[in-house]
């Protein structure tokens, strides 16, 4: 079996959890290989890796059967970047803060490997909005698990995104900016402009303005069968285009388009996983807040 290992600094408290999953995986002869900031920040914690293989996150050369990702979510996001195009099977180990996609805990690193040497797991497909200019914005990794972001560049004036839906004319959203969120990403970005929450296995995008000037434009939810393209104005003529955490600042004439990437992210879900139990503790659901 061959892991690929990425992952940021963690607290010392994950330290012997961190230690102990590579113990069992160097007990049960994995081909382990960390990226190589990953395995510096390793080494200079204590951590013994039971291996030196290092690969370099965005070099696409290595080959696994599973990457673990050892953060919060923006490390998962980095992974799903490592995956690409293989579809390499993704485990989130959660040793960050909120962990809406990273959902293993330190605590069940042991219990999740065994039920992977074991195959006790599922593989949920999700979705990726692909992203396509008339300019090399990402250096070829223009597809994000969570969103896809037109932002003003300024604190003063406002932007004018005109969006067309499969060239129909949608509407010219004056805003802060406008959101092409995920089924993942509804619990991110758009969910606090107001969009849905959406379950992950849908098949659909939410469209969400940032801070509109008519407050009667709302989010809506469309097929990610659809294409969306979208055409920019602003008085500084530039703006600023994301795809998850990675950003661009772009000229005001640039074109893009928006649709489903052909691939997906494959995320691990072991057996104790429930989206609707991660909504209740991570938001918070179903609490009474008077108690």
């Amino acid at each position: 079996m061959q892991i690929a290992i990425h992952g940021k600094s963690f607290a010392k408290e994950a330290r012997p959890f961190v230690q102990a999953m590579f113990d069992t995986l160097a007990k049960e002869e994995a081909e382990v290989q960390i990226s190589a900031d990953f395995y510096q920040f390793l080494k200079e914690f204590g951590i013994n890796p039971h291996t030196d293989h290092t690969y370099l996150p965005n070099a696409n050369t290595f080959e696994a059967d599973f990457i673990f990702s050892i953060g919060g979510d923006g490390t998962l996001l980095e992974s799903v970047m490592q995956a690409n195009a293989q579809e390499i099977p993704i485990l989130g180990v959660n040793t960050g803060r909120l962990g809406f996609l990273a959902t293993v805990s330190p605590g069940m690193i042991q219990s999740s490997l065994q039920e992977i040497f074991e195959s006790q797991f599922q593989i949920e497909d999700r979705s990726l909005v692909h992203l396509a200019s008339d300019v090399d914005l990402f250096g070829g990794y223009n597809f994000a698990l969570n969103d896809f972001v037109i932002a003003k560049t300024d604190t003063s004036s406002m932007i004018t995104v005109h969006a067309y839906l499969n060239g129909e004319y949608l509407n010219s959203y004056w805003a802060d900016g406008l959101i092409v969120s995920t089924p993942t990403g509804s619990t991110g970005y758009s969910l606090s402009c107001g969009g849905p929450v959406i379950l992950p296995t849908n098949s659909v995008f939410v469209v969400a303005p940032i801070s509109p000037h008519n407050l009667s434009v709302r989010p809506i939810i469309i097929p990610d069968s659809s294409e969306l393209s979208f055409r920019v104005e602003s008085r500084s003529n530039n703006f600023l285009v994301s795809l998850d955490s990675r950003f661009r600042i772009v000229e005001g004439s640039t074109k893009l388009t928006v649709r489903k990437e052909k691939f997906v992210a494959k995320l691990i879900k072991m057996k104790q996983d429930s989206f609707l139990n991660t909504l209740r503790t991570k938001l918070h659901w179903g609490l009474d807040a008077r108690n």
